[in-house]
């Protein structure tokens, strides 16, 4: 149905139904309610390119890969903050679009997208310890919003975020309590700035403890299911193996697991295991009773947050700066336990 069919069946003008479907104040709330009941009921979805050409926006949200960060594409963690996204987009009559450019020619890439008119705000996720791409979208003026944050960048800009550090505290604390003294980090990249943030709740928490790091206890690297398991074979080969292990991801964490049962030892009651990032829609954490003891934060709601934010910010470009600090819950679930002697295979 379009706007002229839906409008004969309201017996209300074309002008009234697009502004009552667009927000306009002069709509009244009665009129408004039956429009939209109306557009719901019959399936009625506005077309995003006449509603560009009302609005001189070309009603689309732009997601710039870096070449650097193309395996971002397979992550499921990348794909629920997509989904969830999407549907705020939807919601308000916006598509998405992503293209990919080189690290050296992000700055070009973005100029591209804003002067040809493609695109009316874009999504920063990922980002660096210092990241330049904060500098280069904050210099253009440009409405725009990050997934994360970055340390040492002094602009101020919108972001959306979950506590890392105080994630991380909570974890390592919550083993510490277990009687843990060997607790080991499986992290990610620590250019990456939620990275470092769980790097630095991890040693507060052991400082805080009284207990010395040890750096054959913390890894970084890219967060696949191989690296996880990688990384745990050669940690149970120490003179003194972790009893406890925290993992930035369930995907390692998985590998985590593959690795203990390898060695034939049980997660849970002779290595304790949690992970990050539990609440993925195609990677569930077991039924009702949680398979690892998690930090839990919904990448799919982070997802519909940030496009709300978003959105708000190229209707309202003069705004003040918006963030969001989003904490994570701690579920415990079967794969932590008190500490045991019980560590070489």
């Amino acid at each position: 149905m379009n706007l002229k069919q839906l409008s004969e069946v309201l017996g209300l003008s074309q002008t009234t139904v697009s502004r009552a479907l667009n927000g306009y104040p002069e709509v009244s709330e009665d009129t408004r309610a039956r429009v939209q009941a109306a557009a719901r009921k019959h399936g009625y979805r506005p077309n995003s390119r006449a509603k560009g050409l009302a609005t001189g926006r070309s009603m689309v949200i732009g997601h710039v890969i870096p070449s650097s960060s193309r395996h971002e594409m397979v992550n499921p963690i990348f794909g629920d903050f997509v989904a969830g996204a999407a549907k705020k987009y939807a919601e308000h009559g916006y598509d998405m679009m992503f293209t990919n450019a080189d690290d050296t020619s992000i700055e070009e890439a973005y100029r591209s997208l804003f002067q040809r008119g493609a695109v009316d705000g874009v999504v920063l996720q990922g980002p660096k310890v210092n990241e330049p791409r904060i500098e280069v979208l904050t210099r253009m003026g440009v409405p725009f919003i990050v997934h994360g944050r970055s340390t040492g960048v002094d602009a101020q800009y919108d972001w959306i975020d979950v506590n890392n550090k105080s994630s991380f505290m909570r974890a390592t604390r919550f083993l510490i309590d277990l009687g843990h003294r060997r607790i080991a980090l499986i992290n990610g990249l620590e250019d990456m700035d939620f990275a470092q943030r769980r790097r630095d709740g991890y040693l507060e928490a052991l400082g805080q403890a009284g207990l010395a790091p040890d750096a054959d206890l913390m890894r970084s690297a890219e967060m696949t299911e191989v690296y996880g398991h990688h990384e745990t074979q050669n940690m149970l080969r120490l003179d003194t193996p972790p009893t406890a292990i925290l993992c930035s991801s369930m995907i390692s964490a998985i590998g985590v697991r593959r690795a203990l049962s390898e060695n034939g030892l049980e997660m849970g009651t002779d290595v304790s295991v949690i992970a990050h990032d539990d609440d993925l829609s195609y990677l569930k954490n077991g039924q009702d009773v949680p398979i690892f003891t998690a930090t839990r934060s919904s990448v799919r709601q982070a997802g519909e947050m940030a496009a709300d934010m978003l959105i708000q910010r190229i209707k309202s470009p003069n705004d003040p700066v918006k963030t969001r600090l989003l904490e994570a819950e701690l579920v415990v679930g079967r794969s932590t336990g008190p500490a045991t002697n019980r560590v070489q295979p």
